[in-house]
């Protein structure tokens, strides 16, 4: 896919002065991100296909660091992957000017970060794409680890997903809204939650028992039995010449 050649010695400006302190990366990200692209975005591609052994190569890196870094880089929206098969990645590499119009304020403070949660009673109700503390209440049900795959989670690498896509009228329920990687996120797509865990046991990511674990939590989890963690926010009945008590969080 081609595109207009950026202006590199502006580009490695905005690297250094602007993307690297806001983001905090290290030399490693660096390394990674300037091969990226070496050769893609600077030679007029918006997208590129590799494998990360190439990638370790060309930048001097290990493959585990490498790896690392790319999953770190995945997380902070310096690269999107678009495709990963075992012939290797296909992402878009993104400018810096384009990473920092999409990434907000690292002093902003959002309005919802604060917002309250709502009872036990109207989870049915609740939209948990609406505030940043609905949402961590869902990365925290699932206890730091992928919905999916199992693996271990990092604030960088971890996303919500629609187990029925919004395309089929998914809702952003917390029936429907699961904590996973980013890798599972991209390559899940469209797909039904049950076929797409089946693929992760075809390509040996998944045991035959975590399958059968995997394929149950979510009939548990439509069924309305995996509740993220949220406090019951009930009226205590005042006891005679005491103050009523105040609702405690669990």
């Amino acid at each position: 896919m081609k595109t207009k050649k950026p202006n590199a010695e502006l580009v490695c400006k905005q690297i250094e002065d602007l993307l690297v302190p806001r983001l905090r990366l290290s030399v490693i990200d660096r390394a990674i991100y300037y091969h990226l692209l070496r050769h893609s975005r600077f030679e007029g591609k918006l997208r590129l296909h590799f494998s990360v052994r190439w990638l370790a190569k060309g930048a001097w890196l290990s493959v585990g660091s490498t790896r690392q870094g790319l999953r770190r880089l995945f997380g902070q929206g310096v690269l999107r992957l678009i495709e990963r098969s075992k012939a290797g990645h296909v992402v878009e590499v993104r400018l810096p000017e384009e990473i920092l119009a999409a990434a907000p304020s690292a002093h902003q403070i959002e309005p919802d970060d604060f917002a309250p949660l709502p009872s036990t009673n109207n989870l049915e109700q609740t939209d948990f794409l609406q505030t940043k503390a609905l949402r961590l209440s869902i990365h925290q049900r699932e206890n730091g680890r992928c919905f999916y795959c199992l693996r271990r989670l990092t604030c960088e690498v971890r996303c919500l997903d629609h187990v029925v896509p919004q395309a089929a009228l998914g809702q952003n329920c917390y029936r429907n809204l699961v904590s996973c990687c980013l890798e599972c996120n991209s390559q899940k797509s469209d797909k039904p939650a049950p076929d797409f865990l089946r693929w992760l046991f075809r390509e040996r990511r998944l045991t035959s028992v975590e399958l059968a674990a995997r394929l149950h939590a979510l009939d548990t989890l439509a069924a309305g039995k995996l509740r993220p963690p949220i406090a019951t926010i009930a009226t205590p009945i005042a006891r005679k010449g005491r103050p009523p008590l105040q609702p405690q969080a669990l």
